[in-house]
């Protein structure tokens, strides 16, 4: 198995390669044009520049290592231990200049997220956390933010609580008295971060994809939150040999267990719209 040191390379290897990757986006955001990929999503050279960075990176560092990437790879690898890579999480924040955007690097062990980290240059916040599940893995445990421990919120849901929205799930705002106040933040993996760090009570994703979604499913379980899928499938592990490229993983985040069968019945009919379009 692994020991300590590993975890450390882990998280050394994370830190330094979103930081390096971030400063360089930084002098390029606001400032480029994103073009439409075949699935609507955005693109620039920005985000393939950066794809392209992180693969070089881990296959030196980690040569034993898969990857799974938003502009590269999408089919699962066989190998144990697989890096998952949104070079840029919120395209469009970030070609509008809009500061809520990040590096997302997630860590699979046999399929599952073990290991996220988040960078987010603009904000100069760094998530990230560690969350074994099952899969037998020891080490370091918890979730920080700058090096300070996170912890969701131990709140119930009122008006003065915040539930996020993406822009495929605004239906959910238009019904009567939904229990919390409605945000939209732009970015997959910020929705979920700020319910691990306390902000918000809970969240849904629509169409999240995997790259949007492994970093920071470690992260909010390892805070003591709450993620779960809004389809007839567990999310997790992944299947070697898989193409992910289009498929979405439509979630509903919470801050806590308790909290997930309070929003889910509000929730739960994007879910199903989600599966119906996409015969999930």
């Amino acid at each position: 198995m692994v020991d300590a040191l590993f975890w450390t390379d882990i998280l050394t290897f994370a830190a330094d390669t979103s930081h390096r990757i971030g400063a360089e986006l930084t002098e390029k955001f606001g400032k480029l044009t994103a073009v439409r990929k075949a699935d609507g999503s955005l693109v620039t050279e920005a985000d393939q520049w950066s794809d392209r960075e992180i693969c070089q990176a881990i296959a030196k560092a980690f040569p034993d290592h898969g990857i799974l990437s938003e502009e590269k790879t999408h089919v699962l690898p066989g190998n144990d231990w697989c890096w998952v890579i949104d070079p840029i999480d919120g395209t469009t924040n970030f070609t509008r200049g809009i500061p809520i955007w990040g590096i997302s690097l997630g860590l699979l062990y046999k399929g599952t997220p073990v290991f996220g980290y988040v960078h987010f240059p603009w904000l100069r916040q760094s998530f990230h956390g560690y969350w074994y599940g099952d899969s037998g893995l020891t080490g370091p445990t918890g979730a920080f933010c700058n090096g300070e421990p996170l912890q969701t919120s131990d709140d119930e849901p009122s008006l003065n609580h915040i539930f996020n929205l993406c822009a495929r799930s605004t239906a959910v705002a238009a019904q009567p008295n939904f229990p919390c106040k409605i945000r939209l933040m732009g970015v997959a993996s910020y929705n979920v971060l700020i319910v691990a760090a306390g902000a918000a009570l809970g969240g849904v994703e629509a169409t999240s994809k995997i790259w949007d979604i492994a970093a920071v499913w470690a992260i909010i379980q390892a805070a003591g939150g709450a993620i779960e899928s809004l389809e007839p499938n567990p999310m997790f592990p992944l299947k070697i040999g898989q193409d992910y490229g289009d498929r979405p993983f439509p979630c509903l985040t919470a801050s806590r267990a308790e909290l997930i069968p309070v929003f889910k019945p509000w929730v739960q009919f994007i879910g199903d719209q989600v599966c119906e379009k996409y015969g999930l």
